[in-house]
């Protein structure tokens, strides 16, 4: 069996209930969440041996964050207990029709913003390691978590696993002093995979993107030669996968993606995907899909970025975090069983 291993932050997500505002209700559902986690549910999920790595506080709320993900059967041996620190917060109030999604983090001083490269033996962690897994949010949390995330990328490397990066732009986090474009271009270094939308490649790595998002079509032209600039400026890059989102309401996305592989260029089927019940971890899905793809059907590029896409639309329709879909459901999509009829 392979093995994934991926490193970031988990959070105690807090949810005003349903499409409330904050506090309408004096109420918060309390979940656990975040990128390299999410990713590492989905991977479990699919029946692969999956590893999250990351620091916690060795009190009551760190040791449910490492319970919950037990309970879906990731590997945890890697997390570090810690004496101080913190476990992150986010808070999350869901959007309905014209009214946005809003976000507001409480991330300041938690354990895996504290913790150095010495505090992790990247070297073991990689030991028979297939493929590694980190997301831009995890460097954009402090300068300590952008030098763990290098460290892990260069001994994951170093074994000979496949590494991917999940660009992942987020405004509100960096604050320490550094642009994202010099962290984040250093990391790209060392990625085989590159996973983001035309908005992160540019606010990431510096690449300007001549897409036009509001012009209602997709130009395959543009999105081709964006992921081709990318692979001109880090010849390590193999694979380029871009999610394609056209946010109609809260409510209401049409979905898909692009693929810039070893093999070609490839589009996506389409979902447009109505009623969506909660699109966080959205992203996260589709990069669990994409390295489960690639991982799996290396050899189908097209059918690799297919899965990945319908893994993703199906985390549209489940509330949480996490992806909780089987394998046997997203292929199901992934090769046009979209109906939704009851499984009897």
């Amino acid at each position: 069996m392979s093995k994934y291993v991926t490193f970031g932050e988990i959070m105690l997500r807090l949810k005003s209930p349903e499409h409330e505002r904050f506090f309408q209700s004096p109420s918060l559902e309390a979940t656990f969440g975040g990128g390299e986690a999410n990713v590492a549910v989905s991977l479990s999920l699919f029946g692969e041996h999956a590893c999250f790595a990351t620091a916690l506080p060795a009190n009551a709320i760190g040791e449910g964050a490492v319970a919950e993900l037990r309970k879906h059967g990731v590997d945890t041996s890697y997390i570090k207990m810690t004496k101080g620190g913190r476990v992150g917060i986010y808070f999350l109030e869901t959007g309905a029709n014209q009214r946005p999604s809003l976000v507001v983090y409480d991330r300041d001083n938690s354990s895996i913003a504290q913790a150095k490269p010495s505090d992790f033996d990247f070297d073991e962690m990689m030991k028979d390691a297939t493929w590694f897994h980190v997301t831009g949010i995890t460097p954009a949390v402090s300068q300590n978590c952008a030098d763990c995330a290098l460290e892990a990328m260069k001994a994951a490397k170093k074994a000979g696993a496949m590494v991917s990066i999940d660009l992942n732009y987020r405004k509100k986090l960096w604050q320490y002093g550094k642009q994202a474009v010099e962290v984040m271009r250093e990391l790209t270094k060392y990625a085989d995979v590159i996973i983001a939308n035309e908005e992160d490649i540019q606010k990431c790595l510096g690449i300007e993107s001549k897409v036009d998002v509001t012009s209602g079509t997709l130009d395959k032209a543009s999105y081709k030669a964006l992921t081709d600039e990318v692979k001109k400026q880090f010849p390590n890059v193999k694979y380029v996968a871009v999610s394609l989102r056209e946010s109609h309401s809260a409510d209401h996305n049409g979905w898909g993606a692009a693929l810039n592989g070893q093999k070609g260029f490839y589009l996506s089927r389409h979902y447009e995907i109505t009623d969506i019940i909660d699109r966080v971890g959205g992203g996260d899905s589709f990069a669990a899909g994409i390295i489960y793809g690639l991982s799996k059907y290396a050899d189908d590029e097209e059918f690799a970025i297919n899965f990945a896409v319908a893994a993703s639309a199906l985390k549209h329709t489940i509330p949480g975090d996490f992806n909780l879909t089987r394998l046997s459901e997203v292929l199901a999509l992934a090769q046009g069983d979209g109906s939704g009829r009851v499984q009897r």
